[in-house]
């Protein structure tokens, strides 16, 4: 199974008035054909800078600083401003956080799905209106309904008619980015079994970014997991869940409530999420950390592959504390 896309060496970084913000700093991985890769972390960890990044819709005071993010053969980081144009939505595309503040409130969703349609593909208004029926249908909202406006959907339905814009094009990679965040749980819920059943009927590859551990274990097929703007471990789901190797990677486990198994102990994670204008200097994770040894306070771990397929960025690896 091929990669979709190759991020290689990522880096982004903001402008303020007290540094340089290292939002996003040397991160690389793979989404192969008709996946579903789960980014995790905790809140300020850099996924979201991540997908804009890929996007490239990062603005001043922030820059790609370096890396490549290639889609399909061709780097999106590289490409101009005309290539972009045609490769969004077309290729790949975003479920926003909000449909709230992506819909726009004066133009019928329909009219705005057929808008995406008729700015890259050479189809007519009459298909573009037929196709945009049909995608309305696929998110379970009845085609009639096309011409109705924003105000006149729940939450739930405005982030149907989210996913029916991203999946307009037909792109090979969709970015799910916090799409469920301000729903109550059961639209939530609802909302997420959809871009999973979507996923496996057209073969999408998919990007599902958040910081529900338990649903990214539920419906991805591997996981990448995010600390203080580097990726520390990534793997298969199943490997993740049963041999977690990175110690941030087992305290989000830890702290996740298990329904299956209730008198598990719940335990936290001391501290937060570091300052990325001033990092901690060798492991970020190291001042939270309870295997912490002086080497991790001085020394910058490398993401190395511990296992087929399980890459992990932690001194333990070459310790004899994990066996």
């Amino acid at each position: 199974m091929g990669n979709v896309l190759t991020v290689e060496n990522l880096s982004t970084y903001f402008k303020t008035d007290k540094g340089i913000a290292k939002a996003v700093e040397d991160v690389s991985f793979t989404v192969k054909k008709g996946e579903m890769l789960g980014l995790i972390g905790e809140s300020g960890c850099g996924k979201t800078t991540v997908a804009q990044s890929i996007l490239r819709l990062i603005e001043y005071p922030g820059k790609v600083v370096n890396g490549k993010a290639i889609l399909d053969g061709k780097d999106l980081i590289g490409a101009t401003d005309q290539e972009l144009v045609d490769r969004r939505w077309k290729e790949i595309s975003v479920i926003p956080q909000s449909a709230m503040n992506a819909l726009n409130p004066v133009y019928s969703v329909g009219e705005q799905i057929v808008e995406s349609i008729l700015l890259h593909e050479k189809v007519s208004r009459q298909d573009a209106i037929k196709r945009t029926k049909d995608l309305l249908e696929l998110v379970g909202i009845d085609g009639g309904r096309w011409k109705s406006y924003p105000h006149e959907f729940s939450g739930g339905m405005k982030q149907r008619v989210a996913i029916a814009m991203a999946l307009s094009c037909n792109p090979k990679l969709v970015i799910s980015d916090e799409s469920t965040t301000g729903l109550d749980v059961l639209t939530q819920a609802q909302v997420i079994a959809l871009i999973k059943k979507l996923q496996r009927t057209l073969d999408l590859s998919v990007i599902l970014i958040s910081h529900d551990l338990p649903m990214v274990t539920a419906i991805c097929d591997r996981i990448a997991i995010m600390y203080a703007g580097k990726i520390i471990e990534w793997s298969s789901t199943t490997d993740i869940l049963e041999d977690a190797r990175h110690p941030y990677s087992q305290g989000l486990l830890n702290a996740t409530p298990d329904l299956a198994n209730p008198d598990k102990e719940v335990i936290s994670i001391p501290g937060s999420v570091p300052n990325l204008i001033n990092p901690p200097e060798g492991c970020r994770f190291h001042p939270r950390c309870q295997f912490a040894m002086d080497r991790c306070k001085k020394e910058v771990p490398v993401l190395k592959e511990v296992k087929k397929g399980h890459f992990a960025a932690c001194f333990l690896e070459e310790s004899d504390v994990n066996g």
